[in-house]
């Protein structure tokens, strides 16, 4: 079978605002620049008389690129921030609407870096990043001058010990005090990615001070949406609407599927990623267009399967309905109930295919019968014949 690129699944992950970042390393020691947020022009202008001095203030989108957007602007007295708040609040950054700002003190920058956790899978590890040369686009400097960028791959059982850390710092040209308090700032964005499962932890830039100490000047988080379960702060952010969840994918949310929107006609249902990410490349093969990744997981019932299939045939953009299933965990009699659930009680909205093989795969076929829904037992047979309903 050929291979097909994979959708984009970036939106399948939870990604924090700065503010929020930051409270959480500064929670565990991490330097950040004093600071608070604001709604309101007026709220930026009594931070910045709290705070004194200069101020920066930076607009909180979920988006990257707010700087070329014109989303982070200066002030060096109240009345200033309040104008720049004014001009930033209400924008759109890459269709995200700036609702918040995040008004702090201006570092006195004598050095910028950039410093990374990032998942690593070619290595299937966690990788630390760094460069001197911070604040910029750091793809580019990657791109451009790769030597330029430290790559240190961390031990999968491991983590990262001392000399991970220090051996970073040593390669950017530190030593003494300097050496162990970027050490220790290093070493504490990588427990911040263990604490929040978060596939990136990104500082850019770092800075290093007048006075040689660092702080992390932005940071950035993205939260693996698969470990939600354990990090219950975040599970009720995962369910609005934004520019990073659909309406849909939120209504899925709530029911606890795995779900992301895509841009085609045949609405996708199987149990296990591997199997969803398979059905989507056969349907793409025999010439189809999936509109959706939704995996109900091992183990579903029929109240689970019901779900699934209602918040599929629900969007405008599906034609029609593939619901492939090898059962191991999950019972084909329960999937076969979770259909026939839909098809009573609010009816099958949209031409439907089904292939079960596995567990309870007779009795399933049985249930569908008695329902006058007809299934396959093979998924290239069923791939065809779903994307030829309403060709001609």
């Amino acid at each position: 079978m050929p291979t097909f690129a994979a959708p984009d699944f970036e939106q399948t992950q939870m990604k924090l605002f700065e503010y929020e970042a930051k409270s959480f390393a500064q929670n565990i020691g991490i330097p950040v620049p004093r600071g608070s947020v604001a709604s309101t022009p007026d709220e930026a202008k009594d931070i910045h008389k709290r705070l004194g001095g200069e101020v920066v203030v930076k607009a909180q989108v979920l988006v990257a690129g707010r700087g070329k957007a014109g989303g982070i602007k200066f002030g060096k007295t109240p009345d200033e921030t309040r104008d720049r708040a004014s001009e930033i609040l209400g924008m759109f950054i890459k269709g995200e609407k700036v609702q918040k700002v995040l008004v702090e003190q201006k570092l006195a920058s004598k050095r910028e870096l950039f410093t990374s956790i990032v998942q690593d899978r070619s290595n299937r590890c966690q990788t630390a990043l760094a460069s001197g040369q911070g604040g910029v686009d750091i793809e580019e400097v990657a791109q451009t001058t790769p030597e330029k960028v430290i790559k240190h791959p961390l031990d999968p059982i491991f983590g990262m010990r001392a000399y991970d850390s220090r051996d970073v710092a040593l390669r950017l040209g530190y030593n003494g005090n300097q050496l162990n308090l970027f050490s220790n700032l290093l070493s504490n964005l990588y427990r911040l990615s263990v604490m929040y499962d978060a596939e990136l932890v990104e500082s850019n830039p770092v800075v290093e001070t007048q006075d040689g100490k660092f702080v992390t000047a932005d940071l950035r988080i993205i939260v693996d949406d698969n470990s939600l379960f354990r990090q219950p702060e975040f599970q009720e952010r995962s369910r609005e609407v934004s520019s990073e969840v659909s309406p849909l994918e939120a209504k899925a949310r709530e029911q606890g599927l795995a779900f992301v929107e895509l841009e085609g006609d045949v609405g996708i249902i199987g149990n296990g990623a591997g199997l969803v990410m398979a059905t989507i490349d056969l349907v793409k093969q025999f010439g189809g267009n999936p509109a959706n990744f939704c995996d109900v997981g091992g183990g579903s019932n029929a109240d689970h399967v019901a779900a699934a299939l209602s918040v599929v045939q629900s969007s405008e953009k599906v034609k029609k309905v593939f619901i492939n299933i090898l059962a191991g965990i999950t019972r084909c009699d329960e999937v076969a109930k979770g259909i026939l659930e839909v098809k009573n009680v609010i009816g099958l909205k949209k031409p439907l295919v089904v292939r079960m093989a596995g567990t309870n795969h007779e009795e399933g076929r049985r249930i569908l019968r008695s329902g006058n829904v007809d299934s396959f037992e093979k998924m290239e047979e069923a791939a065809k014949m779903v994307v030829a309903l309403g060709s001609s």
